[in-house]
């Protein structure tokens, strides 16, 4: 799914394909072994990919979709979203190791003996 809520993959022939198959323009290269271009090669034809290229390129765009969301945007419901407000807002617990971390001095800061 990417951020709208639609998926980048349509069904094309019962497969699953990038969306953007039609519009692709840019490139990306890489060097791989022989086993792991072996190893491509077979996943490719198990899965009914039309060509490496387009599992390689399908596979990556899944894994990409499934690293990126939490990192750019999430939503909360309403009682969620006050949840997530009271945690910020929240003052830190006090603990043996925090409070021994805030009387430590940063390596920011300059040393009185230096």
């Amino acid at each position: 799914m990417t951020m709208s809520g639609k998926s980048s993959k349509v069904l094309a022939k019962g497969k699953l394909v990038p969306r953007s198959a039609a519009a692709r323009s840019e490139k990306i290269d890489l060097r791989v072994s022989p086993s792991a271009k072996r190893l491509l090669q077979s996943a490719a034809e198990a899965a009914g990919a039309r060509s490496v290229s387009d599992f390689v390129l399908t596979s990556a765009l899944s894994r990409a979709e499934e690293t990126l969301p939490d990192r750019r945007r999430f939503s909360l419901d309403a009682e969620q979203w006050r949840a997530f407000q009271e945690a910020l807002d929240a003052s830190p617990r006090v603990t043996p190791r925090f409070a021994r971390l805030m009387r430590e001095s940063s390596l920011f800061e300059k040393r009185a003996d230096e």
